[in-house]
């Protein structure tokens, strides 16, 4: 596959698993920024249900995930130009006017950097513990996003929705030049809804035909932004005698899959196999030798 097609790359940053500290969120944050990849990302989840019926079928991680904005918060403040991703924050847990003005406020303090990954969540004890209906998606997450929007625009803001009301006011920060907007989804009517409303698409890969089924519904319900996958590396982490090489040469395997698939940004995420933040590092700095340097920006297809 001809290199220029590659997507661009992202890494996920230590925010839960073994290793979490503040030091491995700055020391994978400035490898990102320091070797010229495009984005890094934290993901978002509230608590992990303990009842007698729980059954993680999902395979949700088994530890504390860190806040999503604090930990993005704290790497901006350590790097000047990557790119700082929610993927994804699950928007229907705090309501819009308040979500509005903790991205702005990230946007202005990193200067413009963010990409706003949105979802509407899906685990039923989240919604349990902050006290919001199931049945607030769909329609509702169309209102919420509508009212988000309108907290960045010109002031005095006002929205009128069948489920959020905001006041004529004056709400702010203000992003510096625009937050994009990219819908997290897995069902095919909330990947068509992305279509419609996002910016961009963001999913999780699980096999790459799945991926690349979503991505068809994306692009086939007029979706025109830039589709973000999310993966978490195979790479065997603590076997000292496994050379950083051959994280290397697996994902740039991935990235071929992921051109394959429609996708125009990859974030690699290792927390789930417990590599180290020191060999996160030294992963990336393989993997950017493997790749022209346009390569860890720039994508094919669709990129903004």
């Amino acid at each position: 596959m001809p290199d220029k097609q590659l997507p661009r790359v992202g890494v996920s940053l230590p925010s839960f698993g073994p290793h979490t500290s503040a030091e491995a969120i700055v020391t994978v944050a400035v490898a990102a920024d320091r070797l010229g990849f495009h984005a890094v990302s934290a993901t978002e989840r509230l608590l992990l249900p303990a009842g007698p019926d729980w059954c993680n079928e999902m395979g949700l991680p088994e530890y504390d995930v860190w806040d999503i904005v604090e930990v993005l918060t704290w790497a901006s403040a350590h790097t000047r130009r990557v790119r700082l991703a929610t993927g994804v924050v699950n928007a229907l847990f705090q309501p819009p006017v308040v979500l509005a003005r903790r991205l702005a406020t990230l946007d202005q303090l990193s200067g413009g950097r963010l990409d706003a990954g949105i979802g509407q969540g899906w685990l039923p004890e989240e919604f349990t513990a902050v006290g919001v209906p199931l049945s607030r998606r769909g329609a509702g997450f169309e209102d919420y996003l509508a009212a988000l929007r309108a907290c960045w625009g010109p002031d005095p803001v006002e929205h009128e929705g069948p489920r959020y009301r905001i006041p004529s006011s004056r709400v702010g920060p203000k992003p510096v030049h625009g937050i994009p907007v990219r819908i997290g989804a897995v069902a095919r009517p909330a990947v068509e809804r992305a279509a419609r409303l996002g910016d961009g698409f963001v999913t999780g890969v699980r096999d790459w035909e799945s991926s690349a089924a979503q991505i068809a519904w994306y692009r086939a319900a007029g979706g025109t932004g830039p589709v973000v996958a999310q993966l978490m590396s195979e790479w065997a982490v603590e076997d000292p005698d496994e050379p950083v090489s051959a994280f290397a040469r697996r994902a740039v395997t991935d990235l071929e899959q992921a051109a394959a698939a429609g996708v125009d940004e990859l974030h690699w995420g290792f927390t789930m196999s417990g590599v180290p933040p020191h060999r996160q590092a030294a992963a990336l700095e393989a993997l950017a030798i493997s790749l022209p340097p346009t390569k860890r920006t720039e994508s094919g297809r669709n990129g903004s």
